[in-house]
């Protein structure tokens, strides 16, 4: 269940925020900003205590999306949409289906302004069904001639984005031999514990689904129990759940030497981002880290180049990290501030510059 936040301040420019005709669900698409062009954020199905704290979510997401999709260089704004699930409650086929028609009626009210596409608890098959109500839908199932799943660029970003932040920690970005501690074990999260493991990590690993075990246990891997993975030692730690698990007592408990994942909004407030570097902990920005899928979705939907090109260019995230680590050592300041810096510069441009190489 999603940890009960205050809502941030709002500065989007439109949030629709209905109760879905046919699934009666609260539904929300929050559009923050679509200065760089039409904006492209997930859609998320998920269990919340009150429907203010799926609003509250759907702001803080779409705001990322806004500086997600500017660090890289994308002519992309930023929104999020949420499908908010009541406590106990789970969809049935028929009902999920009315949950994302619903939500295609939503995302089409917004007349282009905001793209969606798959993201924690919806899938591609949800996306085509979406695709019903609205053409403003981007990562349909492969099957259809769409991009597919974006997990797997995603997990490519973070995995380039850890090497980067390993050589700032340990001064090689080679993880064989390196103690690195997985929080969450989704579509991301599972897929980089089996890159890490092959190449010779010492992984822990941890998820709220107890039946993720078994994954540890192919990949010879310590679990431990959901809460306790910021106690043990490790050269990075990679929070890959729901947001705000790094709250000021986790961060002053955290035995790390980094932190680097694609959780979106990991830091619980802010200021999160000096209280680990208070304690000398390197803070890999979320929005740089984890923005393979977007780059991915983005520019397939727009056919810029070809799949190849796109890929090494999810590649290339691992230097906007290091490009980030530089510009905060230099200005002594946090890797947030610069990584919110090389966002707004890229805003304050607009449209009047093409995408970045």
């Amino acid at each position: 269940m999603t940890r009960t936040l205050p809502l941030p301040d709002f500065t989007h420019e439109r949030v629709e925020v209905i109760t879905g005709r046919r699934s009666g669900l609260f539904i929300t698409v929050a559009l923050h900003s679509s200065v760089l062009g039409s904006a492209l954020g997930g859609a998320r199905l998920w269990t919340y205590p009150h429907w203010s704290d799926a609003l509250g979510d759907a702001l803080r997401l779409s705001a990322a999306m806004t500086l997600k999709n500017a660090a890289a260089g994308l002519d992309a704004g930023g929104g999020k949409s949420v499908i908010a699930l009541p406590a106990g409650v789970t969809l049935d086929a028929e009902r999920r289906r009315a949950a994302f028609l619903d939500l295609g009626d939503a995302v089409e009210s917004l007349h282009g302004l905001y793209r969606t596409a798959e993201d924690v608890g919806s899938t591609t098959e949800d996306m085509l069904t979406v695709s019903e109500r609205t053409e403003h839908v981007v990562g349909l199932p492969d099957a259809v001639g769409g991009s597919g799943e974006p997990a797997g660029p995603t997990s490519l970003g973070v995995y380039e984005s850890l090497r980067a932040t390993l050589e700032r920690v340990a001064g090689t970005s080679d993880v064989a031999g390196r103690r690195i501690t997985i929080s969450g074990l989704g579509q991301v999260g599972s897929r980089l514990a089996v890159r890490l493991s092959a190449e010779g990590a010492l992984l822990t690993i941890t998820d709220v689904n107890p039946a993720k075990r078994d994954l540890a246990l192919d990949l010879d891997a310590q679990w431990c129990l959901p809460g306790e993975e910021h106690l043990i030692a490790a050269d990075v730690f990679v929070p890959a759940g729901i947001g705000g698990l790094l709250t000021d007592e986790v961060i002053d408990a955290l035995d790390a030497k980094a932190v680097c994942g694609p959780a979106n909004n990991p830091l619980a407030a802010r200021s999160g981002a000096d209280r680990l570097a208070a304690r000398g902990i390197l803070y890999a920005p979320d929005f740089v880290v984890n923005a393979g899928g977007v780059i991915y979705l983005d520019l397939e939907a727009k056919h810029i180049g070809s799949r190849s090109e796109i890929m090494e260019r999810v590649g290339a995230i691992g230097d906007t990290v290091r490009r980030v680590f530089d510009e905060a050592e230099s200005r002594g300041v946090t890797p947030l501030e610069a990584a919110e810096g090389l966002a707004a510069e890229r805003l304050s441009r607009g449209l009047r510059e093409p995408s970045l190489a």
